[in-house]
C-alpha cells in the first residue's frame, strides 16, 4: 500500500507507516507504539524519537478526547476552502493531535474543554484523512 491516498494534498507516494492509510480506510484511528520503551505517536511513525528503536507496533485509539485550542483560518492554500478551524485536541491516551474540525460542527460551537472524537474521513478520489467532530 502506498501513501498517495492520504489527505487532502499529498507530495509523497511512499512511506514506513503506509499501513496507517490502510487502517482510516477501514474507519480505524491508529497511533503506533514503540516496543521497547512504549512511547505512543499519532499520526503513526515508523522509528521512536525516544530510543531510536524501530520495533513499533499499531495499536487502536479510542478517538475520544478534549480542545484544548483552536483557531479559524479565513485564507487557505491551494486545495482547502475557507474558513476552517483547525483544533489542538489531547486524546484519552495521552496523546495531542492537531487537526481539522468537520463541518459537520457548527460555527461557533466549538469551546475549550469540548468533548470531541477524532475519525477517519474519506475524501474524493479515495482519498482518506482524519478529523474532529463533536463527541
Amino acid at each position: 500500500m502506498s501513501f498517495e491516498n492520504f489527505g487532502r494534498i499529498n507530495y509523497i507516494t511512499e512511506t514506513k507507516v503506509a499501513d496507517f492509510v490502510e487502517h482510516l480506510q477501514g474507519g480505524e484511528i491508529t497511533a503506533t507504539r514503540c516496543k521497547k520503551c512504549g512511547s505512543l505517536y499519532f499520526p503513526p511513525r515508523a522509528d521512536c524519537t525516544d530510543c531510536l528503536s524501530s520495533d513499533v507496533e499499531y495499536i487502536p485509539l479510542s478517538g475520544k478526547g478534549k480542545v484544548i485550542t483552536f483557531t479559524t483560518a479565513h485564507f487557505a492554500p491551494v486545495g482547502f476552502e475557507a474558513p476552517y478551524t483547525l483544533v489542538l485536541a489531547e486524546l484519552e491516551e495521552g496523546l495531542r493531535v492537531f487537526t481539522r474540525l468537520s463541518d459537520e460542527v457548527e460555527k461557533g460551537e466549538i469551546r475549550i474543554g469540548m468533548k470531541v472524537k477524532l475519525f477517519p474521513k474519506k475524501l474524493d478520489d479515495e482519498r482518506v484523512t482524519y478529523e474532529l467532530k463533536k463527541a
